[in-house]
C-alpha cells in the first residue's frame, strides 16, 4: 500500500502540471492534508528542494543512475555542488537506488559461416584517440522479448573518441548479413580519407573471422583487430555498453512482441548518445563531446 506521504509527494511533483485538487481525487487524500504535509515538511525537511531535484534526475535518467551520477547531474542541472555522502543519505530516504549490472550471456553464432583466421590484437587496449573514425569496437548480444521465450540479437558499433554508438542492426538470427549490414550504415559516417586510420576491434566471434566482413574490411583499408582469446577485457568499451543497456533498460521492463523490443532498443540509445553524460568524456553526453571538441 502507498504510504500519504508518498501520495503527497507525487502531488507536490505534479502540481505545476495539474491541478491540486484534481491530483487530490485521484490519490484519494484531502486538500487540507496535502498543504497540512507541505507546511510541515517546509518547516521540518531543509533538504525538501534538494530531493525534489535528486528526484527528477533520477527519474529523467530512467531510475538507472546512482549517487555518482545524480551529483554529476546536480551540478550539470542546477549548479549545485553536493557532497556525495549527502546524497546518499536523501536517496535513502527517498528509497531509490540505481539498478545492479546482471552477467553476460554468451551466444554461439551459426557454424555455416566460412571463417578464415584470427587476427592481431591491434587495440591492445588503448581505448583512448584524439579524433572520430580511428578506433571502433564492435560486438553482438542477445535481447530477449515474449517472457524471456523468446530473443533478438543486437550488432553495434561504437567510435572510441566519444563512446557513441554509430550505427546498430536488431535481427531474429545471427545471419551474416546482420553484421555486414551493421558495417555498412556505420561506413556512410566516414570520408574516403579516413578509412586508412581506422581500426575496428572485435572479439574472435565467427562473423568477425569470417571471410566475407574480412573483405569488406580490406575493400576500404580498414585495418581488423581481435581480442585474444577468452579475454572480454580486450573489448571492454562494447562490453560495457552492452552491460549498461540491459541493466537500465532491458533487465527494467518486459516485452510482448519484436515491435516493443526494437522501439525500446532506438529509443535507448538516441538517449545514450544525446542524454546521458558520461565522466569520462568531461561529464558530457557522446554528442555533446564530439560537437564541442570538433567546434
Amino acid at each position: 500500500m502507498i504510504s500519504k506521504s508518498n501520495i503527497f509527494r507525487t502531488i507536490h511533483q505534479l502540481k505545476s502540471k495539474y491541478n491540486i485538487s484534481t491530483l487530490c481525487k485521484i490519490g484519494k487524500v484531502s486538500r487540507s492534508g496535502y498543504y497540512k504535509w507541505l507546511n510541515s515538511n517546509i518547516v521540518n525537511d531543509k533538504d525538501l528542494d534538494l530531493k525534489y531535484k535528486i528526484l527528477k534526475i533520477y527519474n529523467d535518467s530512467k531510475k538507472v543512475y546512482g549517487y555518482r551520477r545524480i551529483k554529476i547531474g546536480l551540478f550539470r542541472a542546477y549548479g549545485l555542488i553536493v557532497n556525495h555522502k549527502k546524497i546518499i543519505r536523501l536517496m535513502k530516504s527517498l528509497n531509490i537506488h540505481s539498478v545492479i549490472r546482471r552477467k553476460r550471456f554468451k551466444y554461439y553464432a551459426p557454424k555455416t559461416i566460412d571463417i578464415g583466421r584470427v587476427e592481431p590484437n591491434l587495440l591492445n587496449r588503448e581505448f583512448n584517440c584524439n579524433s572520430p573514425n580511428q578506433k571502433w569496437v564492435t560486438d553482438i548480444t542477445y535481447l530477449k522479448y515474449d517472457n524471456g521465450r523468446k530473443r533478438m540479437y543486437l550488432s553495434a558499433i561504437e567510435d572510441l573518441y566519444n563512446r557513441e554508438i554509430i550505427a546498430y542492426k536488431i535481427s531474429d538470427n545471427l545471419d551474416m548479413s546482420f553484421v555486414e549490414n551493421t558495417l555498412g550504415e556505420a561506413f556512410k559516417k566516414v570520408s574516403t580519407g579516413e578509412f586508412r586510420n581506422l581500426i575496428i576491434h572485435s572479439d574472435q566471434g565467427v562473423h568477425y573471422k569470417s571471410n566475407i566482413y574480412k573483405s569488406i574490411l580490406k575493400k576500404f583499408g580498414v585495418r581488423q583487430s581481435m581480442s585474444r582469446k577468452g579475454n572480454c577485457y580486450d573489448n571492454a568499451c562494447i562490453e560495457n555498453f552492452f552491460g549498461h543497456l540491459k541493466t537500465e533498460l532491458i533487465y527494467q521492463n518486459s516485452y510482448n512482441s519484436k515491435e516493443e523490443l526494437v522501439k525500446s532498443i532506438n529509443d535507448y540509445i538516441y538517449w545514450y548518445n544525446n542524454y546521458r553524460f558520461q565522466a569520462k568524456l568531461k561529464n558530457m553526453t557522446p554528442v555533446e563531446y564530439r560537437c564541442h571538441m570538433i567546434s
